[in-house]
This record gives C-alpha cells, sequence and structure tokens, in this order.
C-alpha cells in the first residue's frame, strides 16, 4: 500500500487526486485551486467535478463568479476515502490490538522508520521492534509460532512487507540508551503501538 498517497493508489489518475485535495479539507475549494494542488489542468478539473458532483461525492455552491467544491462527509464513497486518507493511524492502530491479543503478548511492539514518519510508499517495509517477555526464551517455539503469524497477519492488513527486530526486555534496556544509529532512529521517530514506551524501557533492568 502506498501510505503516502493512499487514495491516489486505489483512486488512480486524475480522479484520485482530485479527491485526495478534497479529504484534506473540510472548507470549500474552487476549481482553479482543486486544480492547483491535484497538479492537473483546470480543463481536467471541470470534466472530474460535474460527474462527482452528479455523485452526490462532492456537493457544489455557486458563489458568482465561482462554483465552490466540497466533499459530503456523510456519502458512502466519501467514508471509504476518508477512511484511505488515515490508513497509517489505523494500521498502527490494528497492529497493537493484534498483538493484544496474542496467547503471549509482547512486552512492547514499536514501528519506526519510513511508517511510523508517514512516509511509507508502496516498496518500503513495515519495521517494528518487538520486545520479548521476560519469561519466554529466546527459542520458544510457541512464541516464535505466535510472532510469525502476527507478522503474516500485519503484512495481509497493510500490504506491505514487515521487518521484525525481536529482542529480549534486557537487550531493549540496553539498546533503547546505546549510541547505536539504528535505536536513534528508533528513540526519534518510533510509535508506540503496543505496550512499553521507550522510557519505561529504559527503565527496566539490564539498561
Amino acid at each position: 500500500m502506498d501510505f503516502v498517497r493512499p487514495i491516489e493508489a486505489v483512486v488512480p489518475g486524475a480522479q484520485g487526486r482530485v479527491l485526495a485535495v478534497l479529504t484534506e479539507t473540510t472548507g470549500e475549494l474552487n476549481l482553479r485551486t482543486i486544480a492547483r494542488l491535484a497538479g492537473i489542468s483546470q480543463a481536467q478539473t471541470s470534466r472530474l467535478l460535474p460527474a462527482l458532483v452528479e455523485l452526490g461525492v462532492v456537493e457544489r455552491r455557486e458563489v458568482p463568479p465561482a462554483s465552490l467544491f466540497r466533499l459530503v462527509p456523510e456519502h458512502i464513497a466519501s467514508r471509504a476515502l476518508l477512511a484511505l486518507a488515515r490508513a497509517t493511524d489505523d494500521v498502527l492502530d490494528e497492529m497493537g490490538r493484534l498483538a493484544d491479543a496474542l496467547p503471549r503478548p509482547p512486552m512492547s511492539v514499536i514501528a519506526f522508520g519510513s511508517f511510523a514518519r508517514r512516509e511509507a510508499g508502496a516498496d518500503s517495509d513495515i519495521d517494528v521492534v518487538v520486545v520479548r517477555p521476560a519469561e519466554i526464551d529466546e527459542d520458544d517455539d510457541a512464541w516464535a509460532e505466535s510472532l510469525e503469524a502476527w507478522r503474516r497477519d500485519v503484512r495481509r492488513l497493510a500490504g506491505n512487507r514487515v521487518e521484525v527486530i525481536e529482542v529480549s526486555a534486557g537487550e531493549a534496556a540496553s539498546k533503547v540508551t546505546g549510541r547505536s544509529r539504528l535505536w536513534a532512529e528508533i528513540r526519534r521517530d518510533s510509535r508506540i503501538v503496543h505496550g512499553l514506551g521507550i522510557d519505561e524501557l529504559r527503565a527496566l533492568p539490564g539498561a
């Protein structure tokens, strides 16, 4: 999934660009502004908007000499578009729910990298740190199988590859206070989707 331009990924072409612009504001925009923000010509925009108005997805208000357009948020199609626009947050929330539902949930699940920065395109990985509970051994087969099932579920949810860095509680405490470039990035850009936050990990034994 292209999480930078999720609407255009599902509705390709000029129409997707126009719809993406309209989902980003609750206000009214004139044709010229929509065309400029969408990066298409005014002629293309003037051909697309009447069809969207006819469908009821967009409403038009005449303010001579201009026409103003806005998305109709109550429309069933608009609801789907608005859901696409918040796709990153929805995936993060669902990642947390899936982790919480595991037979033995991780101590922490932390998203980082381009996905956490809201810069993930269709070819981007979803990078996560998973902190294994202290009572679970590294070679615990049941834990490994449940973590792999979680990774597959997230892959199906988002469509993007999921790269997991698994660490123990003690390792997390040491690494989060360390000086590696990777963990500096994790501290800077991470999104906690389940369990302990960065400061709480730093306070664990082993730091």
